[in-house]
């Protein structure tokens, strides 16, 4: 009789710490966000994006951390355009461990939580790709808050995203310093994830900037959220059209007839495709 009054609270104790378990990972999974990723004191910080080169705010949500600069839209939960710096001495192959993704906490309304993401389908596709932050911890660390993330379709983003990345890290080894301006469409009527109401772009675009001398030269791309096999240069646009379609003043503090030569030109003679 004790034996069998001795199994039964065992079981009990056991069935109870079982559940335990169960609520507290639960809890862990849906509640828990890391704070930030903190700055150390000799970090390199790259983020020196000229004046001239970032676009206007929609929103007048600017946001500048160490290693990219954004305009974040609460409106669909994600940055209207990253823009960062890219040269030849970020482009290393060191591996890093892939930390968390966490909240913004420099975004007034917070970025969208990571966990709009789960069984979406969509990957977190980041704007300023991690690939090109692996020269310190912090500085791929950094990529990972939400606001430099937006839903993207796996064939896309390891597809001709993924191809465009790559493509613009040789243009830096080749020609030095760029600057990136990159970002989804974010109009009306956009399908959503999440509990947050993520909105999912139909098309993405990349700006690649370089001076040469006292010239500049630009390159904008405008490619369908959709996996494809096109050469890249089929999806080369003016700057004009990209503006017009996101609404966003691209190179807005520039003198106006270098900006207007810019943005209505397309023109790939001095770029290796």
């Amino acid at each position: 009789m004790m034996q069998s009054r001795s199994r039964r609270t065992n079981r009990n104790i056991y069935i109870s710490l079982l559940i335990l378990c169960i609520v507290g990972f639960w809890l862990f999974e849906n509640f828990y966000t890391p704070d930030l990723y903190s700055a150390p004191t000799n970090d390199v910080l790259t983020s020196e994006v000229p004046d001239k080169i970032l676009p206007a705010s929609t929103s007048g949500e600017i946001v500048v951390h160490s290693n990219y600069i954004l305009s974040y839209k609460e409106r669909y939960e994600q940055a209207e355009w990253v823009a960062y710096v890219l040269n030849r001495s970020h482009l290393t192959y060191d591996d890093r461990d892939r930390p968390d993704y966490i909240e913004d906490p420099k975004v007034s309304t917070k970025s969208a939580d990571w966990r709009n993401y789960k069984g979406s389908g969509y990957d977190r596709g980041h704007l300023c790709p991690a690939g090109d932050r692996r020269f310190s911890v912090y500085a791929y660390n950094e990529t990972f808050y939400t606001s430099n993330i937006a839903p993207q379709k796996n064939d896309f983003n390891s597809g001709i995203w993924n191809e465009l990345e790559r493509k613009i890290r040789s243009w830096s080894k080749q020609y030095g310093n760029l600057y990136i301006i990159t970002g989804g469409i974010l109009e009306k009527d956009l399908p959503t994830i999440g509990e947050e109401d993520v909105a999912v772009p139909k098309r993405y675009y990349k700006i690649v900037v370089k001076e040469d001398g006292r010239d500049i030269k630009v390159l904008a791309f405008l490619i369908p959220h959709k996996d494809t096999k096109e050469s890249l240069s089929n999806f080369l646009v003016s700057v004009d059209d990209l503006e017009e379609l996101s609404g966003i003043d691209f190179f807005s503090k520039m003198d106006e007839n270098i900006e207007s030569r810019l943005e209505r030109s397309i023109n790939k003679k001095h770029w290796k495709f």
